[in-house]
Formats: structure tokens, sequence, C-alpha cells
């Protein structure tokens, strides 16, 4: 059996103002498994953020431990996590976050500007991704020239550009009309098919469905984690499969 690529160990995250400590997670415990497509689910104020934010380097827990790749995170410096961030993690927001007078294939690059390969290999990889995400010919436009749905396609192209082992996906149709939200919920499949861990946070239990398995936070705890007994599948023509 292949080692876990993801392992939370009595995770607790708690914020201090003054003198009030505000207990966020309490005691979080799973496990992921590389090529898994998870849902962490629950409603605003449950956790689920906060969450997603220590898995993807961005905070660390106030106690317990996190394993990525068979390391415990908190050996590594603020450095090294910025590191491993920008080489192993991809991030997709529900506000897309792209730079707007830039081209398409210029924002998809900017991950790539610090890793340290050549100008011609940076456009190639960054050309590679817009083409799986299906805007090629959406290359040379402006990002603030396409619709929410392209947007939010150059932003899993640009978390794709260096080939991480986690897609981390933060409510990402929430900006979206139901038709351009199933478009990206099939991009997401079909990452997920090609090998991609992908870590969907979400407050929506038709989105959640279309992961393989949902981890429910609420108040800071884990209440369900369960696989999906019925997917939410998306046909290649981008319409959900009857």
């Amino acid at each position: 059996m292949t080692s876990p690529l993801i392992e939370i160990k009595n995770l607790i995250k708690d914020y201090s103002t003054d003198d009030l400590v505000t207990n966020v997670l309490r005691g979080i415990n799973f496990t992921i498994q590389p090529g898994e497509f998870v849902a962490i689910m629950g409603p605003s104020g449950s956790g689920k953020s906060t969450l997603m934010h220590i898995l993807g380097f961005l905070d660390r827990p106030s106690s317990g431990d996190y394993i990525f790749e068979g390391k415990n995170v908190a050996e590594f410096s603020d450095d090294e996590l910025a590191a491993l961030r920008n080489k192993k993690i991809g991030f997709v927001f529900q506000s897309y976050n792209l730079l707007p007078r830039t081209t398409v294939l210029e924002n998809v690059k900017l991950p790539l500007v610090y890793s340290g390969v050549s100008v011609k290999e940076m456009a190639e990889n960054a050309e590679a991704a817009v083409k799986a995400v299906g805007l090629f010919h959406r290359l040379h436009h402006l990002s603030n020239q396409l619709s929410g749905g392209e947007q939010q396609r150059v932003a899993i192209a640009r978390a794709l550009v260096n080939d991480p082992k986690v897609i981390f996906a933060d409510e990402p149709t929430g900006n979206l009309d139901s038709k351009s939200g199933t478009q990206i919920m099939g991009i997401l499949e079909r990452l997920n098919e090609e090998g991609h861990t992908i870590i969907l946070v979400t407050h929506e239990q038709d989105t959640a469905d279309h992961a393989k398995r949902i981890i429910k936070v609420r108040d800071g705890e884990i209440v369900a984690d369960e696989m999906v007994a019925s997917r939410r599948l998306v046909a290649k023509d981008g319409e959900l499969k009857k």
C-alpha cells in the first residue's frame, strides 16, 4: 500500500486576541492518499478554510502534526515552506486572483518565475497548461477580457503549471453560473483521473458530490468522513451525466 500523501494527527488551531482564545480546529485527524479527490465541506465558520490554509502551507497549526510526503511540516522553516508551496501545491480560489491587464499566458507563467526553469521552458509549460483547460485560443487575451468561467480556467492552468502534487480548490464555482461551474468541476474531475490529488473546499453539497470522498467539518471538528455513493460526474460536452 502506498504511503499517505497527507497525514493529520490531532491538529489544533487557536487564535488569540487580547485575553480571548478562539478554538478554530479542535483535534482534527485524517489521511489523504495520492490521487484522491476529497471535498472538505462545512458551513461558514466551521474551520474548513483555516484547515485548507494549514494544508496548503499558508498557516501553521497551534499543535498536532501535519505530515506531508512522510515529513513533519513543523520541521520546515518559513522559506522552506514557501518553496514547498510553490513546487508541490496549486491553488484555485473563488475570486480567480488573476492580474487583470495581463495576458492569459503571462498569468499562467507566474508560478514559474522563481522555479529556475528557462524562459523557453516557462512558455512551453504555460502553453501546455492553458491547452489542458481548453483555452489555447485565448492565450494572448488579457484576463479582464474573459468571462468568469474562462478566468477560472486560467486560474486552474496557473495551478497546474508546476505539475503540483496537490491542487486545492477553494469554492472554485462560487462566483460562476451553474453551467460554467459544472464545466470547472469537469476539468477538476479530468485532472484527478490523470493522477492529480484534488482537495476541494466548499459549503455546497452539489459541488462536494463531484468528489470521491467528503470530509464534513462543523465547529472545528470532523463530524463525518465518507465515500460518495453517487457522484455527480461531467460528460465531455461539459454537461452533467444523466
